[in-house]
Parts: structure tokens; C-alpha cells; sequence
């Protein structure tokens, strides 16, 4: 799920909002402020419903950022880097760099979630409780336990023991430790997200005969099955990948482009003898990052090719294929033995070597 708009860093967590968040920020805002607060507390200002809903919706947001957040906090303490959290349709998804190494590690982050959401329910209902019994049972009181019952929701939701739903994630930390195998934990856990997928479809498919409201649970059975299934093909991937280290899917002693190097001498002199995507840039002896022949191709001919060098993760030779599979699908990593440039790795490296695998 890719970024729309990025919000910047909370506690040190890159966030993002996908576009469909304001789908679900739109129908909240509206149902509230069209439906439920005016029928709730009438004779207001439609500009104060129109408040509470904004208001109450950004707040939910929040709250399922606040979720999100947990994750990617446990997660890091746990010794895995964080890529960062993305807003969108069905809630949020932190992104991280390798798998949990334990059972135990996988259980507290899968659980912090689930965790924060519940903590937050009882405080807004606790604050909610303490208004009404100040007698002030207004629109703000109504919003807070409105919040309460959505976070507590939200909450039992995600502990649904169905991958990719935090509860699926308990299941296979449970899983994982009773039989010792991380793939097969995977593929049993992925098996039980399939299930609950299409029970939820064809619960959604009898619903909507009379609400439109069975469409929610149709597309949630519909998220479950896919994603399900792409953790359950990953695993098998992974399985096959153990054993294999960057080290042989890597391009050895790769060409390296000095950051001095004109746009037009590199297309003159270095692109037709040594056609790769990318070349890793020297400046002064240090590694600054990469370039690659589309970004040069496209610059001025006097302009330096040091003007278009991209950042690119480092790596050592001898890491192992599996743990670095989500970045290499997406970015290029430079490989070091120690200090010396010993090779680059692409998404192309990496295509070749799935391709090589017996099936």
C-alpha cells in the first residue's frame, strides 16, 4: 500500500496517508454529522454537527494511527528497523525490515497494537462516564463514547485470529513456538486468514440482500483471502531462499562512476561498454550512493552525474537472501566486506535468482 501524502515523523516513525483514508474520513465525518449526532442531540447549529463529526473523525484516525504506532515502537525495541506506517482504507499497516526473530518477539509487537487500542477505549470511556456524572450530557460526551465503543471494537477486531490481523500474528507466534517451524506456523496461520476471509464474504454477500452494509464485510473477507494468500506464497519463497546469501545473487566488483563524470561522459564512454541499470558513485574514495542510466540519461550534458545520486542501503555478503526479501523487491543495496565495495544487488538480481530455484 503506497504513500499518497506523508505526514512527517512521529517518534521517529516515517507516516504516510494513503488516499482512501479520506474515503473513510469522508463517510465517518458525514455519518455523524449528517445521522447520528443530529438524531442523538437535536436542536444544535448544523455547523456544530458538522464540527463533532470532523472533529470525532480525525480523532478515530488518530487513534488507529496511535495503533499503528504501538506496532512500530515494540517492533523496534525488538531489534527490527522500521520502513514506516501507511493510513488507508482498512486501518493502517507498519512496515518493517526482516521478521521477528522469536515467538515471543512476534507476540509482544503483534500484541501492542490490539493493547493500545483497548487502553484507549477505556480511557475515553472513562472520561465520558466522568462528564455524565458532572451532568453534562451533551454532543462532546456522545463523541467520546463513540470513540470508546470504536477503539474496544477495533481492538477485538484485530485480534480475530486471522493473518494478516494482529490476531493472526498471535496465532502464529503461538504456532510457531508449539512446533519449532517458522514456514509451517506461517502457512497454518495463512490457512485460518482463508477461512475467516470467506466466511466474512459470504456473511457480507447474505447481509447486503438487505443492507448496504454487507459490503464492508464482502471487501474485508475479499482483504483477508488475497492477503492471506501473498503471506502464505512469501513463506514458501523464504523456505526456499534459506541457505542462499547475497553473496551469490550479487553483481561482484561492480563498476563504480566518479561523481566528477559528466552526464554526457558517462553516456559516451561508460554506458556502452558496462550496460547496467545502476553504478554505484565514488566521490574522494568514499561510496556516496548510486546512479542510475535513466536519471543521467535525462540530466544536461555538462551536468555532473554526482547531481542525480541516489541514497542505497548497505549490506554485507555473507546476509542472508531471506532476511533482506522485502527491501531487494523494491530498492538496490550496495555490498561491503567490511569497508571495500565488494558488489551491488537489484531487483533484477533478485528476479534471476527466484527464476533459478527449483520449483
Amino acid at each position: 500500500m503506497n504513500d499518497t501524502f506523508r505526514l512527517g515523523r512521529i517518534v521517529g516513525v516515517r507516516v504516510g496517508v494513503n488516499w482512501t483514508v479520506l474515503v473513510v474520513f469522508a463517510v465517518l465525518a458525514y455519518g455523524l454529522a449528517a445521522d447520528r449526532l443530529p438524531q442523538s442531540y437535536k436542536g444544535l447549529h448544523p455547523v456544530v454537527y458538522v464540527l463533532g463529526g470532523l472533529l470525532t473523525a480525525a480523532a478515530f484516525m488518530a487513534s488507529l494511527l496511535a495503533h499503528e504506532l504501538a506496532h512500530a515502537v515494540v517492533a523496534r525495541r525488538n531489534g527490527l528497523t522500521v520502513d514506516g506506517i501507511t493510513l488507508w482504507l482498512l486501518g493502517g499497516v507498519a512496515r518493517f525490515e526482516g521478521e521477528p526473530d522469536s515467538p515471543g518477539a512476534e507476540l509482544r509487537i503483534a500484541g501492542a497494537g490490539p493493547l493500545v487500542s483497548l487502553l484507549l477505549g477505556v480511557v475515553l470511556a472513562g472520561a465520558s462516564a466522568v462528564l455524565l456524572l458532572a451532568g453534562a450530557n451533551g454532543m462532546v460526551t456522545g463523541c467520546l463514547a463513540w470513540l470508546a465503543a470504536i477503539n474496544v471494537v477495533l481492538a477485538l477486531f484485530n485480534v480475530l485470529p486471522a493473518a494478516p490481523l494482529d490476531g493472526g500474528r498471535l496465532v502464529h507466534a503461538l504456532l510457531w513456538r508449539l512446533s519449532g517451524d517458522r514456514t509451517k506456523a506461517t502457512l497454518r496461520a495463512a490457512q485460518t486468514g482463508r477461512g475467516f476471509g470467506w466466511a466474512a464474504m459470504v456473511a457480507g454477500f447474505y447481509v447486503s440482500l438487505w443492507t448496504f452494509s454487507g459490503l464492508w464485510l464482502i471487501v474485508i473477507g475479499w482483504f483477508l483471502i488475497a492477503a492471506a494468500g501473498m503471506e502464505a506464497g512469501q513463506a514458501r519463497v523464504i523456505a526456499r531462499l534459506e541457505g542462499i546469501t547475497i553473496g551469490r545473487i550479487m553483481t561482484p566488483d561492480p563498476f563504480t562512476v566518479p561523481g566528477s563524470m559528466t552526464a554526457a561522459e558517462f553516456l559516451r564512454e561508460m554506458l556502452p561498454r558496462h550496460r547496467h541499470t545502476a553504478y554505484p558513485l565514488v566521490d574522494e574514495g568514499v561510496v556516496r550512493g548510486i546512479v542510475t542510466a535513466e536519471r543521467i540519461g535525462e540530466q544536461d550534458p555538462g551536468a555532473p552525474v554526482g547531481a542525480v545520486v541516489e541514497e542505497a542501503g548497505r549490506t554485507g555478503a555473507h546476509t542472508s537472501l531471506a532476511e533482506l526479501l522485502p527491501r531487494l523487491a523494491r530498492e538496490r543495496l550496495l555490498v561491503f566486506d567490511g569497508d571495500r565495495l565488494v558488489g551491488i544487488v537489484t531487483p533484477r538480481d533478485l528476479t534471476r535468482a527466484l527464476e533459478r530455484l527449483p520449483s
